[in-house]
């Protein structure tokens, strides 16, 4: 794994300990009693704002070694609280060890460095062992997200813009539904989590750079920038086929789709969804009659 500088080592560390509301402790330590976790990190727009209103993002973290080829696992579920709030997370499985190597940009993945390089919290973990290596893997996270902006972005200029050339590459690599421009949405929101972090997480990996005032000059070599771009190139064009594979096994895998599917539908539409037995087991085969109650609802609602 990456070694980490000790001034990194304790930004991650101090942004794992955020605070959660006692809700989300409780739904990430049932969580990981049921899955046998080795951690369970929470991240997300509810984590920024607090709310448990939506659907709070977990991802859990096994020990062992990675049990599925297309990872991770994604299931939805939902937690009635005793005061009658119904707590919904959405719920992504892994080995902490591949999680690891995604994170240090071993492997193929887009996706796992570029997320938790993002605003996350560690919520549970197993014993210390497992918190460390959960702090190690974040911290290569950000070291593996600073070595292709600074390739990325300009010769010289604000840590903004080297975080805004990252983010703007890798959300190109992938299916979207956001819109153009979500970079600077990310910047903007967590702009407390990238203050600081990119002289630190270059100095992590071994890249020089001069700063005067606010503006930024890494010293990478064209041979050095060259190797990175390489890198990244071969990781940008399995960006959108790794996607859609998981994109696919999700659609016939989701545990909870057919729940989760009517929450979103009644929630943004107003029209309630009945779950049935069919509907519960044949998510797929249930959307048309779906699709096609909620046109007649529509044209209903605009008459």
């Amino acid at each position: 794994m990456a070694s980490l500088s000790p001034t990194l080592q304790d930004r991650i560390e101090a942004r794992l300990n955020a605070e959660v509301d006692p809700a989300v402790a409780q739904f990430a330590s049932s969580l990981a009693e049921e899955a046998g976790a080795a951690a369970v990190l929470f991240y997300g727009s509810n984590l920024r704002t607090k709310s448990l209103d939506g659907v709070l993002d977990f991802y859990i973290l096994l020990p062992g070694e990675q049990r599925d080829l297309i990872w991770p696992r994604v299931s939805y579920q939902e937690r009635e609280e005793a005061d009658g709030t119904t707590l919904r997370a959405k719920i992504a499985t892994m080995a902490l060890s591949t999680f690891s190597k995604a994170a240090s940009g071993d492997l193929l993945d887009t996706t796992i460095w570029a997320r938790f390089v993002q605003p996350s919290a560690l919520v549970w973990q197993a014993d210390d062992a497992a918190r460390a290596d959960v702090i190690d893997a974040i911290g290569s996270a950000a070291q593996t997200s600073a070595r292709l902006a600074a390739a990325l972005g300009p010769s010289s200029g604000t840590a903004e813009d080297y975080w805004r050339a990252l983010f703007r590459a890798t959300y190109r690599a992938e299916f979207r539904v956001e819109k153009a421009g979500r970079e600077n949405d990310i910047l903007s929101v967590n702009q407390d989590h990238f203050t600081g972090l990119l002289p630190l997480a270059l100095e992590a990996a071994g890249i020089a750079f001069s700063m005067i005032d606010e503006r930024l000059t890494p010293s990478l070599t064209a041979r050095e920038r060259a190797a990175t771009l390489k890198w990244w190139k071969r990781r940008q064009r399995m960006g959108k086929p790794l996607n859609f594979t998981r994109l696919f096994k999700a659609s016939t895998t989701f545990e909870g789709a057919a729940r989760y599917a009517a929450w979103k539908i009644e929630r943004h539409t107003g029209m309630p969804v009945e779950i049935t037995p069919s509907r519960e087991k044949y998510p797929l085969l249930a959307a048309p009659s779906v699709l096609w109650a909620l046109r007649k609802h529509r044209k209903k609602a605009k008459s």
